[in-house]
């Protein structure tokens, strides 16, 4: 499952505008045996909803990069003879699943859409106006009034896709995640030697012993202070928030391992503090570069409190011991 770079879209900013709600009628009837009958106007019809529903086969927002404006359409007035307007047609917008709904204006989340065929209503429509046979009563037998439909709601909306993965590989920008990423899956990420390569998330099945997989997301590098909006940090942090498992990689070829697993691990923590309760897993990449006497020496300085494991993508050194750890790791409390 490799995700085209110009398909994948994860940002989109939409004005939605939801249906009128159609107006009650004010209507009397008139037969001929009975010129003066009561009131039969019927109510207005329900105006039509904004209604996102998840789609397990979707993977991007590009269906609704180019939609700028969406409306639904109103409620139709009612009618003579308790005759009810027609409710206007729902718009029902497919979107990939952890696809999040904001409100521009605020920023605040107002829903998350996780499950497939989870269907969440971004805008109501306006509901329809009672027409003046809602209003007969002992005491007022020919009122000649009736309700006007409600109006519809209209709003600019954010839809942010965060990728579900069971795994969010994070480094700083070059540690090789996107050459992992290509060795363990289908995945066909452009990997160059510089860094920011990844400008958008690339997702892999990643097929396991017995014929088990799991999918793993090579996530953009981080830099420091990406927590704060710096570079391009908050469009990419959120992507590790639903993943099972961070894989941290650092190259073999740094300079202070541990202290850029360190900065990695304060700027997760910075964005969602809930990230450091996930599983983790060091992955000192490039480890071709090293010979035995080097690894001897970085041992001691790496962290202690999460298991690691020198790899490398170029030889395949540790692939599949990694992918043992993660399964391992995915599995812990099954």
């Amino acid at each position: 499952m490799a995700t085209d770079n110009q398909n994948f879209v994860d940002y989109v900013k939409i004005m939605f505008r939801s249906g009128n709600g159609g107006a009650g009628s004010v209507h009397f009837r008139r037969e001929k045996f009975e010129p003066k009958g009561g009131p039969d106007g019927g109510n207005g019809g329900k105006g039509g909803s904004i209604i996102l529903e998840g789609d397990k086969q979707m993977w991007t927002l590009l269906p609704l990069r180019f939609r700028r404006h969406v409306f639904a359409e109103d409620g139709r007035n009612g009618g003579k003879s308790m005759s009810s307007g027609a409710d206007g047609e729902d718009i029902i917008i497919k979107v990939p699943l952890g696809t999040v709904a904001k409100d521009v204006e605020t920023e605040e989340i107002e829903f998350e859409i996780t499950e497939h065929e989870e269907q969440r209503v971004l805008l109501p429509g306006g509901r329809g106006g009672m027409g003046n046979a809602f209003f007969k009563s002992a005491t007022h037998q020919s009122p000649r009034y009736a309700q006007p439909g409600e109006p519809g709601q209209e709003a600019w909306k954010i839809l942010e896709l965060k990728v579900l993965a069971d795994v969010g590989l994070v480094g700083f920008p070059n540690a090789g995640k996107s050459t992992l990423l290509s060795v363990v899956s289908a995945a066909k990420p452009k990997i160059a030697n510089y860094p920011f390569t990844t400008l958008r998330p690339n997702l892999g099945i990643v097929a396991y012993r017995d014929n088990k997989s799991f999918v793993m997301a090579d996530i953009p590098g981080i830099i420091e202070g990406a927590s704060e909006g710096k570079g391009l940090g908050h469009r990419f942090l959120r992507h590790i928030e639903r993943n099972a498992i961070l894989l941290f990689m650092v190259a073999g070829d740094s300079d202070d391992i541990k202290k850029e697993y360190e900065i990695l691990l304060a700027e997760c923590e910075a964005y969602n503090p809930l990230l450091l309760q996930k599983e983790r897993v060091l992955a000192i990449s490039k480890a071709d570069l090293l010979d035995e006497e080097l690894r001897e020496w970085i041992r001691p300085t790496l962290p202690t409190d999460i298991p690691h494991i020198f790899m490398s993508s170029v030889t395949g050194e540790n692939v599949i011991q990694l992918k043992d750890m993660i399964w391992k790791s995915l599995n812990k409390y099954e």
